[in-house]
């Protein structure tokens, strides 16, 4: 297999950030060891050293006045978005044709993200056949096969994704010991992928799993899988703030 081509990478971060969430509305500004948690995100991304800029999406006045109070760079958006891919894509669609050729879409609510983790997604664009990427990470046990909440993927020989499910995939039916990983929700594009991707009409596949990379595949978009052992905790809820607030005092003492 040929290796990736020697291409210089410039790359800009979007974090979509909206208020509205449903199991934890205000999500973006609660605080956890004492700074809004949109802060943690955006300061693992500039640690990272992979982005020449990194941007907070928001429609919300709000947020948008405490992501400027910290110094962070703040892009305003629409309210009627369907999902973070569609908020990252009009701010992308309106940047100067100068502008970073790589986009990375990075969950507002994963403030344990690993920062090497996202240098190796940059990377994966050296390879000048790679129109989009994400992480990927070895499943756990059989509770995580088992569940609808862990999303599983098959990758192919060369890393790009056969497919995305919540069903336990690969079957096994020989009891052969296969290699099995999760799906981490953060994405990389070419810029012009993405506003593609955005344009596209949602698609069966991804409407009968609900998961939107789905689109992508049935379109015939190439997703190269990067293998991260970084296990990161989100925020879905107000509970888990605890959880994550121990991660953070623990990552900070070693």
């Amino acid at each position: 297999m040929p290796g990736p081509a020697d291409v210089p990478l410039r790359a800009l971060a979007v974090i979509p950030a909206r208020w509205g969430s449903t199991r934890f509305p205000g999500k973006p500004l609660a605080l956890l060891a004492g700074r809004p948690l949109v802060q943690h995100v955006v300061e693992a991304a500039q640690r990272s050293g992979a982005f020449e800029r990194v941007l907070v999406a928001t429609d919300d006045e709000r947020i948008a006045e405490v992501v400027a109070g910290f110094g962070g760079q703040v892009e305003r958006t629409s309210a009627q978005h369907r999902s973070g891919t569609d908020r990252v894509a009009e701010v992308v669609a309106r940047l100067p044709s100068e502008a970073p050729d790589v986009v990375v879409n990075l969950q507002g609510d994963e403030p344990l993200v690993d920062p090497a983790s996202l240098r190796r997604l940059v990377q994966a664009f050296t390879d000048v056949r790679v129109a989009m990427a994400t992480l990927v990470r070895p499943l756990e046990d059989a509770a995580e096969r088992l569940s609808p909440h862990v999303v599983k993927v098959v990758p192919d020989i060369r890393g790009d994704a056969l497919y995305f499910s919540r069903a336990d995939i690969p079957f096994d039916r020989d009891g052969m010991r296969v290699p099995r990983f999760a799906h981490v929700g953060l994405y990389g594009y070419r810029r012009a992928t993405l506003v593609r991707l955005a344009q596209l009409p949602p698609t069966t596949l991804e409407l009968a799993e609900s998961l939107e990379q789905l689109r992508a595949l049935e379109h015939g978009i190439s997703i190269r899988c990067i293998v991260t052992e970084h296990r990161s905790i989100g925020v879905d809820t107000p509970a888990d703030l605890a959880r994550v607030e121990a991660a953070l005092t623990a990552r900070d003492q070693v």
